[in-house]
């Protein structure tokens, strides 16, 4: 049973706003150095590695090593997913502010990013209804399922559902689809070794590309040919 004391310091180490800002990062699913990261929580890189080093021992990251460099990741797909879920409460519960303004940073992410290795914002979420309104996809609380025709889909158009290798090369075990609930969109997008599926494919194709120095992704001129006649996907 977990007990009160281990939600509290899971709590307190999320919620020092230097470690949330490198756990937000890592929300994209790739593994930085302390350096990197402690740039992005504007602190140096001694202090970034003490804090690093708690998130580690605590089991929110893990280590990769390669040479003389050491990678950080989020540890597993549960602490991406409480990530989300913290994202989202919060996007729920902040006040509203006069003169709000809303910034290109901001807009790029609400269009469409990684979380953790699924795709969200409104593309994840456009992706999650068409696939959902076609009957390739079934959801029932939190469980989710590709159906036959899903299956047939995915083949046919070469995303490939059985390569979900686990870290460091090891099989996966995860869940295979499940929703997601989107923070912006407060919407579910489809998450698991399907929502990892079609984003790897996205990549890969190149109907997608990242925005440098954010989790956010944009839609190539191919990518919106390819997700429209693909999936039925329309982006404005």
């Amino acid at each position: 049973m977990v007990s009160t004391a281990m939600i509290a310091e899971i709590a307190a180490l999320a919620g020092d706003p230097a470690r949330a800002a490198m756990l937000n990062t890592l929300m994209d699913g790739r593994a930085l150095t302390a350096t990197e990261l402690a740039s992005v929580a504007g602190i140096t890189p001694q202090t970034a590695s003490g804090h690093l080093a708690r998130l580690t021992t605590a089991g929110l990251l893990a280590v990769e090593k390669q040479g003389r460099h050491r990678y950080h990741r989020l540890a597993s797909q549960a602490i991406a997913q409480m990530i989300e879920s913290i994202s989202q409460v919060a996007s729920t519960l902040e006040p509203p502010r006069r003169n709000l303004s809303t910034g290109p940073r901001d807009l790029a992410l609400r269009a469409a990013r990684t979380c953790y290795d699924h795709l969200a914002g409104r593309l994840g979420v456009a992706l999650a209804d068409a696939l959902l309104d076609a009957g390739h996809a079934e959801i029932d609380g939190d469980a989710g399922e590709v159906t036959d025709s899903g299956l047939a889909l995915f083949a046919a158009l070469g995303v490939d559902l059985d390569r979900s290798p686990g870290r460091g090369g090891r099989r996966s075990t995860r869940v295979f689809c499940r929703p997601c609930l989107d923070w912006s969109e407060r919407r579910p997008h489809l998450a698991g070794a399907v929502g990892a599926a079609i984003c790897t494919h996205s990549f890969e194709r190149g109907w997608i590309r990242r925005v440098e120095g954010s989790r956010a992704v944009s839609v190539t001129p191919k990518g919106r040919l390819a997700l429209r006649d693909a999936f039925g996907v329309r982006l404005d």
